[in-house]
This record gives structure tokens, sequence and C-alpha cells, in this order.
């Protein structure tokens, strides 16, 4: 019995370069992309806006749908490309029917991106057309061209992000400094290329160094500045802790720099990751003009050491925080409210380790008010001496706290150093051309990296000894300035003489304040 074989021809369009049915407009929108801010690449952005709208309106089979942009987007994720979302999310909505962009370039240089945003989209009938390599996606082999174009414009993106590395990477090994002058407080690009100080924004980065010697934490610091109408670098009012935390951190206050602190893990994903050794570091010293000195900045790095040793909170709201002391166990004296809901509320300092552990401090509590009263009445006292303290902080800092004896020792340490690095690398050499007893070998070339060990352990032991009595110069010579400057007896508590003559204020438990002056000096009240 012979078949009979009717055909039923297709009612919907899947290969369209042009439609089947010319009475039925196709919903056309365009997507345009550019990768940087230049200014012609920019010119290039526009022309391509100007160039898809005339485009697609003057097709009488396409209906303009609009036009989906991104500006100064890198094509490699998707994930941060706005215009690009809206658009997919749009045609996945029904909105679109066809999707026209420049080439596979614009539209992903992720072939795993590239492949599923144009399979979702051909799921629900919706066509992208590829201007430059003529494909549209609906056509039969249009997913292996697309998978080929699109690895092949993934392999120009990585071998672009190895060249601007490899190009970043040289700079570093070269000493060039760069910083995002844009967040960065205190600089600006000089003409010749190296960071050039900005005098009014240097004064706010001397203020920070200034009030954490005084004794303010990074918290204490941001309140002030933000309490001051001081914008941060990024042009906000409120200033974030981590932010002081980074200025009063970061080398190139000093005029140094450390470079390659961070590195780029993956070229697609744009992870940055500190550097922990994967790649060589360059130190440059002098690398640029200083806002702070680096004597002071040395001593900020040893105060902060300090502080951590010491446990002190992070976080302050008065001038008292991490300045009073119990006198029984050692701890801090913290805020507590009392009668917070009723009319007899009142704010008191006690030990924050009283009820703590089975032996109960029994130091009082004391109130702020009376704490600075007593305080006037200290300062007040010692303001009689105040030439003969003056004069023994000077002697103090030309005597315990002068370093030239470690400079020295750490200059002697360094050439034993280098000579001791020297011998090793001989004898590596030797080692490798000509035949010697390894065991002989062995027991020289150990002996020359002890040799380096010892002195290089040496070299950091001393340099921490060096910040510290960098760091206790800088408080003297705080303390010292605030009594020269102070010719008359305080009337009313000052913060700022506070933060800067106080150590910390031993409170004992029959009652007794001792204050611990920052050159040694007590005086009880």
């Amino acid at each position: 019995m012979t078949s009979n074989i009717r055909v039923i021809p297709a009612t919907i369009q899947r290969t369209s370069a042009q439609s089947m049915n010319p009475s039925a407009k196709r919903r056309t929108a365009a997507y345009a992309r550019v990768s940087t801010d230049s200014e012609e690449q920019m010119t290039s952005y526009e022309a391509q806006v100007d160039y898809y709208t005339r485009y697609i309106k003057g097709r009488t089979d396409w209906l303009f749908s609009g036009i989906y942009t991104d500006e100064g987007i890198s094509a490699v994720n998707t994930k941060k490309r706005d215009g690009f979302n809206k658009m997919v999310t749009d045609a996945l909505a029904g909105k679109l029917d066809l999707i026209v962009t420049k080439s596979v370039s614009r539209f992903a240089r992720n072939t795993v991106d590239s492949l599923s945003t144009v399979r979702k989209l051909k799921e629900k009938g919706v066509e992208v057309f590829f201007e430059k390599e003529n494909i549209y996606t609906f056509d039969d082999k249009g997913e292996l061209l697309i998978t080929i174009m699109s690895s092949l414009a993934q392999e120009e993106s990585r071998s672009i992000s190895e060249n601007v590395t490899w190009g970043q990477r040289k700079r570093f090994a070269d000493g060039k400094v760069s910083m995002p002058y844009k967040r960065f407080l205190g600089y600006e690009k000089g003409e010749d290329g190296i960071p050039k100080i900005v005098e009014s924004e240097a004064e706010i980065v001397r203020l920070i160094y200034r009030l954490f010697m005084e004794g303010r934490t990074s918290s204490a610091i941001a309140k002030h500045l933000a309490a001051s109408g001081i914008p941060s670098p990024g042009g906000k009012q409120k200033w974030q802790v981590a932010t002081v935390n980074s200025i009063l951190t970061n080398e190139k206050y000093k005029g140094d720099a450390l470079l390659q602190k961070r590195f780029t893990v993956d070229f697609l994903t744009k992870t940055i990751k500190d550097n922990e050794g994967e790649f060589p570091q360059y130190y440059v010293q002098n690398s640029h003009p200083g806002i702070i000195a680096p004597d002071e900045f040395d001593a900020v790095q040893a105060e902060i050491e300090r502080r951590k040793q010491l446990g002190r909170p992070v976080a302050c709201q008065s001038p008292l925080s991490t300045k009073l002391v119990c006198g029984d166990c050692g701890g801090f004296f913290g805020s507590k409210v009392w009668g917070s809901n009723t009319k007899y509320r009142r704010m008191i300092w006690r030990c924050n380790e009283k009820y703590k552990g089975n032996a109960k401090c029994n130091t009082p509590h004391v109130t702020e008010d009376e704490v600075k009263e007593k305080f006037v009445e200290a300062f007040n006292s010692i303001l009689e001496y105040r030439e003969e303290l003056i004069a023994n902080c000077r002697l103090v800092q030309e005597t315990i706290c002068d370093y030239a004896d470690i400079n020295t020792e750490i200059d002697a340490l360094r050439r034993e150093m280098e000579v001791v690095a020297e011998l090793s690398r001989k004898s590596i050499y030797e080692n490798a051309h000509t035949a010697i007893d390894q065991e002989e070998w062995q027991e020289w070339n150990n002996g020359y990296l002890e040799r380096h060990r010892i002195a290089s352990e040496r070299v950091i032991e001393l340099e921490e000894l060096k910040r510290e009595r960098q760091s206790k110069s800088l408080l003297l010579e705080g303390f010292t300035q605030n009594l020269a400057t102070c010719e008359k007896a305080l009337e009313t508590f000052d913060e700022r003489i506070w933060m800067a003559a106080i150590d910390k204020v031993m409170i004992h438990s029959d009652g007794e304040l001792v204050f611990g002056f920052k050159d040694g000096t007590k005086i009880i009240r």
C-alpha cells in the first residue's frame, strides 16, 4: 500500500533575517557599549546610539523599541552591566522580538555568558543579530558561529588583561608610583607624573595624625572630623573608621610607597586579592614628597601596636574613654547609665571588670564632672614647675628617646646582611659550576644563612625599639608644646590639653585619682 504524505507548512518564523509576514513588525532594540570613559570612546558610544536609532527606524519590518546602553563598562562579565541586564529582563518579559548589536565582542567577551544569554533569549523567541559577523541566532549555524567568535573575543580579552598586568608590574619594578587621586586625601597628580601635595588636604592628614598621638581613637577622630564639617576623601560628610585607619597606616603619607599590595586573581571575574606573597612587592623610599615626617609616621605605627597590646577599645564616645584605669584589676573604666528611664537618670564610670570573675573590684564609680574637675586641679598644680618640666622633657628626649646609636647598629647589620647574601650567592654559583663535597658545602651555606637570620632578627628588634623611642619622643613633644603655650591656669576642662597631657588616670579603692602625665609625672587628687 502506497503512503500518502501531505506537507503542512510552518506558520511560525524561526530563521529571521527577515519576517515571513511583512505586515507583522518585529519589536527591535539595540545594545551599545563602550569599555572606558575616555573622550574618544564616548564619541564611539554616541555614534553607536545614533547609528542604531536610524538603522532600526529605517527598516519597515522593524518597530523601534529603544536603545539599551552601558558606558565605561567591561564586557568580560555581565553582572555589573545594568543596561545589558535590563535589556535581557525586558526581552524575557516579552517586550522585545529582536536585539541588534554591533558584534559578538560588544555583547560579551565571556563565552559562557554569551551562550547562556543567547539560549535564554532563544527559548523565549527572542533573536539576536550581530551586525559585524552577520549572525542571526535563529539560523542553524548561529550558535556554532557565536561559540567561535565568543571564544576569540574571550581570548582577546585575556591577552589585553595580561598585557595591562605586565605593564603594571613593569611600572612597579621600575618604582613608578600611582595613586587613586580622586579618593586619596592629600595628593594630586603632578605635571611630571609624581604625586604632588595638596596643602589644604594635607592639613587634614596632619590633623588626623596629631589627634591620634594626643590619645584619640580612630572612632573619635572620625566623629571629630565629621563634627568639624570636613568631608571624607570620597566627599561624604560621615567618616568611616576604616578610612581613618587607612590614612594612619598608609606609608605613602611619609613619602614611601609599597607597590603591588593587591592583584587581580582572574580576568573574567575581576576578583582582587591582597598580595600575601604570590607576587613580588617593591618598597620605594622617597618616591614622592611626604606629608608626614618619617619619624612621626613610625611613631604612630608604634602607638598603634602599643594600643593593640593593651587591648584598648576601638570606639569611644568621650575623652575619658581608654584613660581611666582600675587600681585593683588594671581594667578600663567604662560609662554606665543609672536610672535610664527615670528623672534621676545619670551617667557614671565604673570598672568594666568589676563583677567579672570571683574577686570583685573594690574601686568606686566616678562621674565625668568629678574627673574633669580634679584634672583641672592636677594640671594647674604642675604649672608652677612648668619650666622645670619642659627642661626635663627635653632632656629625656635627648637621652632616653635618642636613637642615633640604634641607627648606627642597624646600618652595620644591614651591611653584614649584604655581605653574607653575596657570599651565599657566590657559594651557590661555585657549587653549580665545580665539583664540591656536598656535606662541606651545605655546612658553609647553612652558616651564611644562619648569620643572615640572626642579623635580620636583630634588625627587627632594633627597629621596634626605635619606633618605641620615636613614639615616646613625639608624645613628650606634644606634652611640652601644650605646657609652653598654656601661660595661665585652666579655669575649665580643656579636652585638647587633656588628650595631649594625660596618659592614664589610676582610680584606687580609697577613691584617690592618680593622674599620670605623659612625661611620667604623677599627681594624686
